[in-house]
């Protein structure tokens, strides 16, 4: 028989892999996401660079694809709860409001230029990775801000390659950012 000190100790032993267990759940979707969005974002800078006339076209596409593809990866890795359901339509909505909040911004009350969205996107969508990494895990946090800090840097000295720079900034970033993950 154990006594209370040892099961209290037992007891937390176990809470601590609980835990563990569910960060690297979590960071497995995650570095999937930042994988399959690194993909994308590194083929639309590579269009805005080489026919800058398609840019729009390449990221309308990279943003729907990237959507898209996020709501199948949440359907094809339901949660492991009892009663958790496989899609929720809230996902939806915090893509709808993200998206309309950052087209409010850039088009309607600032008239954002290429260089400028170019700068905003990244940063904007760092912002939550860093603010979900006080919460997750200091991987987003480091992925959030080593990315913005690298775009900053190529809107004020990178000059007419800053969508080729912003491909592997923002793109390959994300990418090794996603694969990092998996290791953690």
């Amino acid at each position: 028989m154990i006594d209370s000190k040892e099961a209290s100790a037992a007891l937390a032993d176990i809470d601590d892999i609980v835990q563990r267990l569910k960060q690297s759940q979590l960071y497995e979707l995650a570095s999937l996401a930042a994988v399959w969005w690194g993909v994308l974002v590194f083929a639309a800078n590579l269009v805005t660079w080489l026919w800058p006339v398609y840019a729009v076209y390449a990221w309308v596409a990279s943003d729907f694809l990237g959507v898209g593809g996020l709501v199948a990866i949440r359907l094809l890795n339901p949660p492991h709860q009892p009663h958790g359901a496989a899609f929720n339509i809230r996902l939806v909505l915090v893509f709808a409001l993200f998206f309309a909040f950052g087209y409010l911004v850039t088009s309607v009350i600032g008239h954002f230029g290429p260089r400028q969205l170019g700068t905003f996107w990244p940063i904007y969508f760092m912002l939550f990775y860093t603010l979900a990494g006080l919460w997750f895990g200091y991987a987003f946090v480091a992925i959030g801000l080593g990315i913005s800090a690298l775009t900053l840097i190529g809107f004020f000295y990178i000059g007419e390659a800053f969508p080729l720079w912003m491909a592997f900034v923002n793109g390959g970033g994300l990418i090794l950012g996603g694969l990092w993950m998996r290791r953690i």
